[in-house]
């Protein structure tokens, strides 16, 4: 008996291995009353200068977690919200940085013909430390003379990143 209880032990120690290869991925992503907070406070903030705006929030896996489109926000903005998240959130950098690079090199070209690609401002990456756990777009305001809508979309964006205090 004692030498069966071994043979058993053995064996489930020996297969132990096989089994942790084939075990879970564990990622990092935002919840969804973070993102309900970061949109709610990113459109807020557009409303306060007077945009009607939509804001698409991503998770890690370009999956959406919330959109809010505001009254009188133009119909194309829900698209173009999401392109500029999903934007950021693939090149791990604001969708207006990804613009400026694309247009300044002929390498970048490529990449422009992605699907759901935007290189205008008001998409910004959502991170916990250095882990991009998911991402903001912002589209719809008119911005202001002299500077574009992106600028001002990126700054109700980064309002909604700052209010939920993911560190």
């Amino acid at each position: 008996m004692k030498y069966l209880k071994c043979t058993l032990v053995a064996g489930y120690l020996a297969a132990f291995p096989c089994w942790a290869a084939q075990g879970l991925v564990t990622e990092r992503t935002i919840s969804i009353e973070a993102a309900q907070e970061a949109a709610r406070v990113a459109l807020a903030q557009c409303r306060k200068e007077g945009h009607r705006v939509t804001v698409t929030v991503l998770d890690h896996a370009a999956r959406t977690k919330v959109i809010l489109r505001d009254d009188g926000a133009s119909p194309h903005s829900v698209q173009h919200s999401l392109n500029k998240a999903y934007t950021a959130l693939t090149f791990d950098q604001p969708s207006s940085d990804f613009g400026k690079r694309a247009a300044s090199s002929p390498t970048s070209a490529g990449s422009l013909h992605l699907e759901k690609i935007a290189t205008a401002g008001g998409g910004l990456p959502i991170r916990a430390g250095n882990e991009v756990v998911g991402a903001i777009g912002v589209s719809g305001s008119r911005g202001t003379t002299g500077a574009p809508g992106g600028a001002t979309d990126a700054k109700c964006g980064q309002a909604g990143i700052d209010a939920i205090g993911i560190r």
